[in-house]
């Protein structure tokens, strides 16, 4: 079982000065790096104004995955998928000023006793972790 100690916060965040979809472009390129695509990507801007007529900053939401790391936590734990994907979120809520930030799966994965996710969940920490560092 994850040892909480090691959960400092359920999320890693950074902030950069820049334009917003400039930011969204260098995020996907590390996530990329990293091995995680895409999956889906959600304009909670666009979707707020259409569904309640109410104004947003610039907020989207990128649902990743790892296909190598899904693989290994499937093979674990048929129920997993209910985690997946790990989302990264890229928000600006003051123009020029964008921030990043990604799950960290040991928070998610502290819930689930099964020992064989521990590893991939540190692999997928690391990783998520390393991209956000890495984005300038």
């Amino acid at each position: 079982m994850i040892n909480n100690n090691y959960i400092m916060n359920y999320y890693f965040n950074t902030t950069l000065n820049g334009n917003f979809n400039q930011v969204i472009e260098k995020t996907t390129n590390e996530l990329r790096k990293k091995g995680f695509d895409v999956l889906t990507e959600i304009d909670m801007k666009s979707t707020l104004k259409d569904k309640l007529d109410v104004d947003l900053y610039n907020y989207k939401i990128l649902g990743v995955c790892n296909p190598s790391f899904a693989y290994v936590a499937l093979s674990a734990e048929d129920k997993i998928g209910t985690l997946l994907p790990c989302n990264v979120i890229i928000q600006e809520k003051e123009l020029g000023k964008v921030e990043v930030s990604a799950t960290n799966p040991l928070a998610s994965m502290q819930a689930v006793n099964e020992i064989d996710l521990e590893y991939i969940a540190w692999q997928i920490r690391d990783s998520l972790e390393s991209v956000i560092q890495n984005i300038h």
